[in-house]
């Protein structure tokens, strides 16, 4: 039920149920002060957060406005274009919504507060004024009349009835304020509904006018949205298209990342810890820096950088590089380093260390770099800087360095010191004979060899002889150094399973050299000595008579090392040396000797083989009988005509068979079939 009326007939009884609808009546219009006063709040708060919300998007939109979509290449699709302007279109349309939301914030200000406060201020603010004077003439009109029942009757009448009139005129004027008062409240009671209800109306239709126009420019956005859906469309399915390509490139990059290097004005650039030495006692530091080389103009460029800082770049160095060397693990307590030397740097070298050895291998070859050995040599071959290298008191060069330079220099010859042409030669004594034997052979052998060559190797076993002489301190015995410098001293002119196993004669024969230095290289050989025999080559295999012994006679006889120095000495040969590898003898017969013609005649002491067929062709023709033959090969007979014999068996009455590549000959009373290239015609 709702507020019962105020009749005006009442104002003047006064009743204590008219007062109760008075009071109701202002309770009402209380409920209402307050209601106004929170909805202005909450306006107020409105349109705080509103234009909060239109900053932000304002904001927001001037973000899209500024940033710019950086493309990949040197040219971007229409697609993408259209992608990159979406966001400027973007900020416009947020620009021009929030136009309309400030339209609609100052409009709720106008239709909404300063309505409401107004009516509340002026409306609201009457009745309570009327209220305070209708509770102060209550007051006054009922002390006043309480007052005047106080009155003695003994008063005058004169002045009782100047009491009633006061009363009387008392009462009149509160009951005209009583109506007035009574007239208000029904007055603003009817009021509220439509003055505080307007206002609202009001903030409403804003609010339907800007999501009105909202709607206005996404209707015209539309046509822009769908457009853009396609040009988004088209863009993702040309990054599908690629995706695949590009993760098989980086799969490939991922396998082998130096093939697939990116070409740039750089030689080679990566990251190298460069170390800093600093004055004692405080040792050195390793700072990463990112270096950069090219080989045209020599310039090499160091940036220090470091990921953990932030990748914070610090100032750079650019120098002119002169050399590379290769630093090994025994000069410095870290792997994968080298040093690097620059023209206009104070400090130098450079230590530098790289991420891996394979790292180090690239940066070496980059630079030219060179191994100390390498860098010796070329300074010492270099006709401006040797007379600067001073390998006796430089403390640059380590012995090691210096003995490595020396083997690789030697090694690096055309041919080697001890000479291609008498390298079988002196392999022969190493062989066999006596210990004596083998050293007049050799002697007599290096005196054949150049001048030049001679002397050098006179001044090299001189010095190895006197470092055998401290083999107690150096560990470095003769036959230590018949190891390390008989491949640098000798070796084949053909790499074949053969000079392999001679390997350990090449040693035999360093070692004859340092022991008898100073009879080899002081005095002259024995003129009643007898030249070696040549065992340059062997003759090459002749086909068996017998189909099923074809395998069999196709092999190289097996070589044996116990052949004498003399042809005198053959029938005295000695056995093979204890550390003739005898498991390695099946490998070394499998290789098929190289035919070598002799330049001049052969003499009768030299016992030259018989190379080919040819040669015994010419022999058959010459009609030669009685011709002897040793034996320089043991052969095991295989069949009944052929015969059974060992090395230096000499054979009677040689003559060709009919067969190719065999003879027939007598031995020990008995005759038949001899392979022709075992024997050696006498």
């Amino acid at each position: 039920m709702g507020l019962q009326p105020l009749e005006f007939s009442d104002c003047y009884l006064d009743s204590p149920w008219f007062r109760e609808r008075i009071r109701a009546h202002e309770a009402e219009l209380e409920k209402t002060n307050k209601f106004i006063k929170e909805l202005l709040k909450d306006g107020k708060s409105l349109i705080a957060a509103t234009k909060n919300l239109s900053a932000a998007q304002r904001k927001f939109a001037h973000s899209l406005r500024d940033f710019k979509f950086e493309f990949i290449g040197d040219a971007e699709t229409d697609d993408e274009r259209c992608i990159d302007a979406s966001l400027h279109e973007f900020s416009n349309f947020l620009k021009n919504l929030e136009e309309q939301r400030e339209i609609l914030a100052l409009s709720v200000t106008e239709t909404l507060i300063k309505p409401l406060e107004k009516f509340r201020k002026e409306k609201l603010g009457a009745v309570k004024e009327e209220k305070k004077k209708f509770d102060k003439e209550t007051e006054k009109n009922y002390t006043s009349l309480e007052k005047h029942l106080n009155l003695s009757a003994k008063k005058k009448e004169s002045h009782l009835l100047e009491a009633d009139s006061q009363v009387e005129q008392n009462r009149k004027h509160f009951y005209e304020l009583s109506l007035e008062y009574v007239c208000k409240l029904q007055e603003i009671q009817e009021r509220k509904k439509f003055e505080c209800v307007e206002p609202v109306l009001s903030f409403f239709q804003g609010m339907f006018t800007f999501y009105h126009q909202g709607y206005e420019l996404s209707k015209d956005f539309n046509h822009y949205k769908m457009a853009l859906q396609i040009n988004i469309q088209n863009t993702r399915n040309r990054f599908e298209g690629t995706r695949s390509e590009v993760e098989e490139l980086m799969n490939k990059i991922r396998q082998n990342p130096q093939e697939h290097k990116r070409a740039n004005q750089f030689t080679i650039e990566g990251y190298l810890y460069a170390q800093e030495k600093w004055p004692a006692p405080f040792g050195s530091s390793w700072v990463k820096h990112y270096c950069m080389y090219r080989k045209e103009t020599k310039k090499f460029t160091m940036i220090p950088f470091e990921h953990k800082s932030g990748g914070k770049i610090g100032d750079g160095d650019v120098f002119l590089l002169t050399c590379c060397t290769k630093r090994n693990m025994d000069t410095i307590d870290r792997r994968f380093c080298f040093d690097i030397e620059a023209a206009d740097r104070s400090v130098t070298p450079v230590t530098m260390q790289a991420f891996s050895e394979e790292d180090r291998k690239l940066w070496m070859e980059a630079l030219d770099g060179k191994e100390a050995v390498q860098r010796l040599l070329s300074l010492l071959m270099d006709a401006k800087t040797c007379s600067e290298i001073d390998l006796e008191n430089s403390v640059d060069w380590e012995v090691k360095t210096i003995t490595s330079a020396m083997k690789q220099y030697l090694r690096s010859l055309p041919e080697p010191l001890m000479t291609y042409e008498l390298h079988r030669e002196f392999i022969i004594p190493a062989k066999s004979g006596s210990p004596e034997s083998r050293v007049n052979a050799i002697h007599f052998l290096v005196h054949k060899l150049p001048e030049k060559n001679k002397e050098m190797l006179d001044i090299l076993v001189k010095h190895l002889a006197n470092v055998s002489d401290h083999a107690k301190k150096n560990l470095m015995t003769v036959a230590n150094l018949g190891v390390v410098f008989g491949p640098t001293l000798m070796r084949p002119q053909e790499e074949t399973v053969a000079a392999i196993m001679d390997l350990k004669f090449q040693n035999i024969v360093v070692e004859i050299l340092i022991e008898n230095h100073e009879k080899i290289f002081r005095t002259l050989p024995d003129a009643a000595f007898h030249e070696p025999i040549s065992m340059s080559a062997f003759p090459p295999n002749a086909p068996p008579r017998q189909p099923r012994r074809l395998g069999q006679r196709n092999k190289r006889p097996m070589a044996v090392y116990n052949l004498c120095l003399e042809l005198d000495d053959v029938d005295n040969h000695s056995p093979p040396r204890e550390d003739t590898p005898t498991d390695s003898m099946d490998s070394l017969s499998s290789q098929s000797p190289t035919p070598a013609v002799s330049s001049s005649p052969s003499e009768p002491e030299k016992n030259d083989l018989i190379l080919d067929s040819g040669d015994l062709a010419d022999l058959a023709a010459n009609h030669v009988l009685n011709r002897r033959a040793r034996a320089v090969y043991p052969c095991e007979a295989e069949h009944s005509s052929e015969l059974s014999f060992q090395i230096g068996a000499v054979f009677e009455n040689v003559e060709f068979s009919r067969e190719p590549g065999w003879l027939e000959g007598t031995l020990n009373g008995r005759r038949g079939l001899i392979p022709q290239n075992y024997v050696q015609f006498l």
